[in-house]
């Protein structure tokens, strides 16, 4: 499977984060020798199945760090996540599956991206997103700190990467704006989802099969949960302890 990809880079950071890095915009962290998303962008340059590259973030400063090519594409920003994927959107082929993942997931690999598209491959849908088993992540990394959700699967949590069918982004969109928006009104967020729904979620009674149904009808597509066992999907940097903990295991890589 070839695909082309987009990195949204565009998020603002401030509080502790900020003051540990000593920048405004996360994908410009410092991380030894260069900035965060390099080590994003670097992942899917060496995976062999990812063509051309749209990085989606502060142009002007991601321009000291990019020649711009072929293969790399750099384009500002929007005001939300998904207007940065409707503004990378116009520069990827609209006939192939697109990979989607954030710049603040500086631990991925080329063998992590290879091994979440392969497994896509074998389930077909208009969109796959990645999670991760809590015990695959603690095993690996027992430092990390994340949020975990409990399914009749087992306890997961979300990944940063996610393959889509580039013809139903626009029609997606205003959809996941609206989820996005809802994320802090628990309950407006629960009159979308159904109370009925959130009570199973309360009481761990939901499948993994439940939550892929219920959000393929909220969107009017097809979505399906990958579970992936390279827990460097997911592990996203959105707080000082994050930063922390991915410069000490890349520090290790490089010693």
């Amino acid at each position: 499977m070839k695909v082309d990809a987009i990195v949204i880079a565009g998020g603002e950071i401030n509080g502790n984060l900020q003051n540990e890095s000593g920048v405004t915009n996360e994908a410009l962290i410092p991380i030894g020798n260069t900035i965060m998303v390099d080590y994003v962008v670097s992942a899917l340059e060496k995976a062999p199945s990812v063509d051309k590259i749209v990085v989606v973030g502060p142009t002007k400063d991601l321009k000291k760090y990019y020649e711009e090519t072929n293969t790399i594409i750099l384009v500002e920003p929007g005001a939300t996540a998904v207007e940065s994927v409707l503004n990378g959107l116009k520069y990827v082929s609209m006939n192939k599956k697109l990979l989607i993942c954030t710049g603040d997931i500086p631990l991925l690999t080329p063998e992590a991206v290879e091994d979440f598209l392969s497994t896509c491959s074998s389930k077909e849908a208009d969109l796959h997103y990645s999670i991760v088993p809590q015990e695959v992540n603690e095993k690996k990394y027992p430092d990390v700190k994340r949020t975990y959700v409990k399914l009749k699967e087992g306890t997961f949590t979300g990944g940063n990467i996610l393959l889509v069918n580039p013809g139903i982004i626009h029609r997606c969109a205003e959809k996941g704006e609206e989820l996005v928006r809802l994320r802090k009104s628990p309950l407006a967020l629960s009159r979308l989802i159904g109370f009925r729904f959130i009570l199973k979620f309360l009481l761990h009674l939901l499948s993994l099969s439940d939550t892929e149904d219920k959000f393929s009808k909220l969107l009017g597509i097809k979505g399906v949960g990958i579970i992936s066992n390279y827990p460097e999907v997911g592990i996203d940097v959105d707080k000082q302890s994050d930063l922390i903990l991915v410069k000490k295991v890349l520090e290790e890589k490089v010693s």
